[in-house]
């Protein structure tokens, strides 16, 4: 028997009956022999892992744009940290591992520069718009190796488009999980960065969320994590009164924390970068590396643009701005 076929195997023995198995997934766009060592949705998993946006996420902003500290989340390290909550909640559910690991992974894959302010600014500039989850189907799709795409399955690939809160809803109970756990993440490990960036103290956290979910990130993790395994089945969800501690924490850190002016006080100069950037490559899309030229022709500019941009780290962004628009010294060497 091969290693995948004893996977398989234990998956039929082993996982929920709502569980999405490997056997059941509808496979990929273009067919491919199975790997003898992993089923699809573990091939999933390790393509992500090794495609170039995955690596860039560890220089995108997640809530502090180029914070001065070691110690302060990017979009990689969130990414890891809604892979782990994530994989602990299927894990406890009897839910299948490895494809909400693949869709954890890929989530943010699209995410811009400079956060969601960079996503604003292309949102408005793009005549259909502009969304991250969209983007990252864009991204395996489309744009991953070299235009080929990383030819993902079906239900991976629905579980990344699906975890923003305003798609449409996911699937499959893993992409479901998915959702759920990357708002578990961003709410607890933002309060971590904004009270060690002095945005917040400890003592400012709303009493009841507190008192009933816990006092530190650990804590909080743990009991939301504890309410999504003892009450989900059919459907993932939070017993009510989880839900609404969560619910106001997550309205005091979008009050206090994401639209506060410490850490808007740099977002405007950022939406200039993705601004001047796009319309710099707009006009001068001969400029732009040869898959978005490609696809200029064949999407249209604005959208290849976008994808040019939309896949910048921050550091990439600032470094191409300053290079097309502050001078440079003249001297002789």
């Amino acid at each position: 028997m091969l290693p995948r076929e004893r996977i398989i195997e234990n998956e039929n023995l082993i996982l929920s009956e709502y569980a999405c198995k490997s056997t059941d997934s509808r496979g990929r766009r273009v067919y491919e022999k199975p790997c003898d060592f992993r089923t699809d949705f573990q091939r999933d998993r390790d393509r992500i892992i090794h495609c170039n946006s995955f690596r860039r996420l560890k220089l995108k902003t997640q809530v502090f744009l180029i914070p001065h500290g070691d110690h302060y989340r990017t979009r990689l390290t969130h990414t890891l940290e809604v892979s782990q909550i994530a994989r602990t909640v299927a894990c406890s559910l009897g839910l299948n591992e490895a494809l909400t690991e693949a869709i954890a992974l890929g989530h943010d894959l699209g995410h811009t520069p400079f956060g969601h302010d960079g996503e604003r600014v292309l949102n408005k500039l793009l005549p259909n718009g502009f969304a991250h989850n969209l983007q990252s189907k864009r991204v395996v799709e489309v744009i991953e190796k070299d235009g080929k795409g990383l030819n993902l399955t079906y239900e991976v690939i629905d579980g990344i488009v699906a975890h923003r809160g305003n798609s449409a809803p996911p699937i499959t109970r893993e992409g479901w999980v998915v959702r759920l756990c990357d708002k578990i993440a961003y709410i607890n490990h933002d309060i971590e960065d904004a009270v060690r960036g002095g945005v917040i103290s400890q003592s400012d956290l709303p009493k009841y969320p507190v008192e009933f979910l816990g006092d530190t990130k650990s804590k909080r993790i743990t009991s939301l994590v504890r309410s999504l395994v003892e009450n989900s089945g059919e459907v993932v969800r939070f017993d009510d009164e989880t839900a609404r501690a969560f619910a106001e924490l997550r309205d005091f850190m979008f009050e206090r924390v994401y639209t506060a002016e410490p850490t808007v006080a740099e977002k405007d100069k950022a939406g200039h970068i993705v601004e001047y950037l796009f319309e710099h490559f707009f006009k001068h899309q001969d400029e732009l590396p040869a898959l978005y030229q490609q696809l200029a022709v064949r999407d249209g500019a604005e959208t290849a643009v976008g994808d040019f941009i939309s896949g910048m780290s921050d550091e990439y962004a600032i470094e191409l701005f300053s290079d097309l628009c502050i001078p440079r010294g003249w001297g002789v060497k």
